[in-house]
């Protein structure tokens, strides 16, 4: 019997299948999320930093998407890394899960929903930083090292502000964190993603 040898390449677009049907099904229900509020727009009182993470949340989606090309960059593919790759992506959808659950009939509010499963929420982001680490480390170490001493500095200064949101509810800190955090994402993505080679 004749051994079949699949190549590097022919085993990306699968993996890339799989991880997008698990980013498709954060999209989606980021995207439910959002024309609940449109159809039902007086059912709860909106929060802005709540749709304003779920703004931050869907760029995270779409950046990870446009990514994982560098994943071709990959010379073999284990169990082990697929495996990591598709929790990352769970990880991703269970933050889109957090912002829009099923029903909200135990609040009265997006912002009291917000603030009684933050921990949660940015227990996930802080978490989803870490994984990222090993993502990044993954496409080669060509690839970490051309972020810099930059990367470095913003993931722990990230993750730290992550931990502290977890326990703070001063209404301040989310709006500054949330709203700098949108600015620099699309920063980051200009700068480092705009285009893939």
């Amino acid at each position: 019997m004749e051994q079949q040898i699949v190549s590097v390449h022919d085993l990306f677009p699968h993996i890339r299948i799989v991880l997008g049907m698990v980013i498709g099904l954060g999209v989606a229900r980021l995207l439910s999320g959002i024309a609940r509020i449109i159809q039902h727009p007086k059912q709860y009182p909106l929060y802005p930093v709540h749709l304003a993470w779920a703004a931050s949340v869907l760029l995270m989606l779409a950046h990870f998407w446009w990514w994982e090309f560098g994943l071709f960059r990959v010379d073999q593919w284990t169990f082990g890394k697929y495996l990591f790759l598709i929790g990352y992506a769970v990880a991703l959808f269970l933050l889109c899960a957090l912002l829009f659950p099923e029903s909200l009939l135990d609040y009265r509010s997006y912002e009291e929903f917000f603030y009684e499963r933050r921990a949660w929420f940015f227990g996930v982001l802080a978490a989803i930083y870490v994984i990222d680490v090993g993502d990044t480390l993954l496409k080669g170490d060509a690839h970490f090292a051309s972020f810099g001493i930059e990367y470095l500095i913003r993931t722990p200064l990230i993750i730290m502000l992550c931990i502290a949101a977890m326990f703070v509810q001063n209404r301040r800190f989310h709006v500054s964190f949330v709203g700098a955090k949108l600015l620099y994402q699309f920063w980051w993505i200009t700068r480092f993603f705009d285009t893939i080679v």
